[in-house]
């Protein structure tokens, strides 16, 4: 009885490890906290920490701005290969000479063989393969640098048909960068 008992744990066991783990999930997006805004001053036009500019457009220039990406990105891959191999093979064997005597010549040999062969291949192969990636994704501006480069943050989950995909962009624009 203990050894039906320990046959079907074992079974059990073992049949967990026929279904498919999951992939693991990306870390969760930690939210951003923006500084608080400056204190206005009452009764001032300037107002410290506002960026008002009267003949400028109306670009992400500030902490707290967003920015819209587009990603466009395409790659393409080729690659070639041919082989070509040839050989000839010649085989004469003679064998051992037969013993003399009133009917036979002592040059009379036995098993004597002939073969020859040839062997080639000619072949060749290609692959190609190509990628493309169109999209958009929309990042914050977490600071700004004394160049006015802005550092800029962002996160996406993209759903395709063989699961999701995860897309984190991070990194500097320059002003001159960014499109009306």
């Amino acid at each position: 009885m203990n050894r039906i008992l320990i046959l079907l744990v074992c079974c059990a066991v073992s049949a967990c490890g026929l279904f498919p783990s999951k992939p693991p999930k990306p870390d969760p997006v930690v939210a951003r906290v923006l500084p608080p805004p400056m204190p206005r001053t009452d009764g001032a036009i300037y107002q410290q920490g506002q960026q008002i500019e009267l003949f400028a457009d109306l670009k992400a220039r500030r902490v707290g701005d967003v920015l819209t990406i587009r990603l466009t990105e395409s790659t393409n891959a080729s690659k070639n290969a041919a082989t070509k191999t040839a050989k000839t093979t010649a085989v004469n064997n003679t064998g051992p000479p037969s013993w003399e005597g009133p009917s036979r010549p002592a040059a009379y040999r036995f098993f004597t063989t002939t073969l020859a062969g040839a062997d080639s291949f000619d072949g060749s192969g290609s692959s190609t393969q190509g990628n493309t990636l169109a999209g958009s994704l929309t990042v914050t501006v977490m600071a700004v640098q004394p160049n006015g480069n802005l550092v800029v943050q962002g996160d996406k989950t993209l759903k395709l048909n063989q699961g999701d995909e995860f897309v984190h962009v991070s990194g500097v624009v320059r002003g001159a960068d960014i499109a009306n």
